[in-house]
């Protein structure tokens, strides 16, 4: 076992962290309103339960198992011997977080950050397998998911891992960087929703016999833009609070924090709304709403790393992926995304991962030199493609194996509401049948 340091925050700055991470579940209250929005209304009540259901079952199972496999830099570890570098793989922490003293602490307060953080990023998939995903198979593919899943990966861009190393073991700039969790969080998220939509497949009457898609409108725009306002509030803590604890930012750079945080979710939204109004005459509120999400995410990793111009042009090119990358999912791939998590945080995380590798300035504490960031970035990207997509893709085809995940027919059609909770969410409103939508 070995301790891999570096730089953390004082205690004052810790403590300040701390109010910080108290805004971070309105980031997941705002996804879960979002998922609820652009579902139809016969699942709503079921989809706002499961995503109880998720933030309750990923902070039980990380505090379990999940905060011993990540745990903090400079805490015990395990680690693999190549080249005379020792490259740290996993953290050595005994469960139920029996080592860590819960105090003011920088480590205590990433760990109370990581109790909301994968409850984020568990969030995720539930957009995408919304509609058909069953609640007993989303506890369970949660459970598994903050128990080990994210906190592996977690463990190599935030705990010291061998990601982080990059910089000092190979001299690759200052290793792999992610201040706000584009990779840790919404990348391994959006992946995580991308196996489950391949597992479980579309939804019925999603695709016609010639494979061309329906158009399945969600049912309350309303709640997908206040779900949009909630998770800017989140994203504000979220980033400062990783920028401060994970990537040894100073308090001086909170302000731009917060300004490049903003600017690159309106940038993407402004640029979704234009390029949908351009193509289809009108501007779509649930592609802009995705495109506001997509900017967000990727304005996450390098949030502390760049001026404010370049955060807008971060937030462009998010903008721009959306509406392209949720026609190449649904006309050229058959997947059935209706919260659109795939594109808006896999797709946009990936990209922001690789933008902070372009755009990024770094402060001179940071260990390392500028040389070669770009190329860690493409590792750790590489990691997620070649690494974590499988692995979950893995782990959920063997519980789809054990435990069907995918409601019954005749329950999809009803809905979800009625099928496995009893009662509508909207039972003074009449809900349309397929029949309806297909006309």
């Amino acid at each position: 076992m070995t301790a891999f340091s570096v730089a953390t925050p004082s205690d004052l700055a810790a403590a300040f962290c701390l109010l910080l991470v108290f805004l971070v579940p309105l980031a997941a209250a705002g996804l879960a309103l979002m998922n609820v929005g652009l579902g139809r209304g016969r699942s709503a009540a079921h989809t706002m339960l499961a995503a109880l259901c998720i933030f309750a079952v990923a902070a039980l199972a990380y505090l379990v198992f999940g905060s011993a496999w990540q745990s903090f830099p400079g805490r015990p570890a395990h680690s693999i011997y190549l080249g005379g570098k020792a490259w740290n793989w996993i953290a050595a922490e005994p469960f139920f977080m029996r080592g860590l003293r819960l105090d003011n602490s920088p480590a205590a307060v990433a760990a109370c950050l990581q109790i909301f953080s994968v409850g984020v990023a568990a969030l995720i998939p539930l957009g995408s397998a919304a509609e058909r995903w069953r609640l007993r198979a989303i506890c369970i593919s949660t459970a598994v998911f903050a128990a080990w899943t994210y906190p592996l990966f977690a463990h190599w861009v935030w705990g010291g891992g061998w990601l982080a190393q990059l910089g000092t073991n190979y001299g690759l700039g200052h290793g792999f960087l992610d201040a706000g969790g584009a990779s840790s969080i919404h990348a391994v998220g959006g992946l995580t929703a991308l196996a489950l939509t391949w597992i479980l497949g579309p939804r019925s009457g999603k695709f016609h016999a010639d494979r061309v898609p329906a158009a399945i409108p969600g049912h309350n725009a309303v709640l997908v833009l206040f779900g949009c306002l909630l998770t800017l509030i989140g994203w504000l803590g979220l980033n400062s609070a990783g920028a401060l604890l994970f990537a040894g930012v100073e308090f001086n750079r909170l302000a731009a924090i917060a300004i490049n945080t903003f600017l690159g979710a309106g940038a993407a939204a402004l640029t979704t709304a234009i390029i949908t109004g351009t193509r289809f005459g009108k501007p779509d509120a649930s592609l802009t709403a995705n495109g506001w999400v997509g900017g967000l995410v990727a304005g996450s990793a390098a949030c502390a790393f760049v001026p404010p111009a370049a955060a807008i042009m971060i937030g462009v090119v998010a903008g721009a992926l959306i509406p392209f990358s949720v026609e190449l999912l649904e006309l050229h791939m058959t997947t059935d995304d209706p919260g659109g998590a795939i594109p808006a945080h896999a797709i946009c995380g990936i990209w922001g991962i690789l933008a902070l590798g372009i755009f990024g300035h770094f402060p001179s504490s940071l260990p390392g030199s500028d040389s070669g960031q770009l190329l860690a970035q493409l590792l750790g990207v590489a990691t997620l493609l070649g690494f974590v997509l499988p692995m979950t893709y893995g782990l959920n085809w063997l519980l789809n194996r054990i435990l069907p995940q995918r409601a019954p027919r005749d329950g999809e059609q009803q809905g979800m509401d009625l099928c496995e909770l009893g009662a509508d969410a909207y039972p003074e409103f009449v809900t349309h049948t397929e029949d309806f939508w297909s006309r």
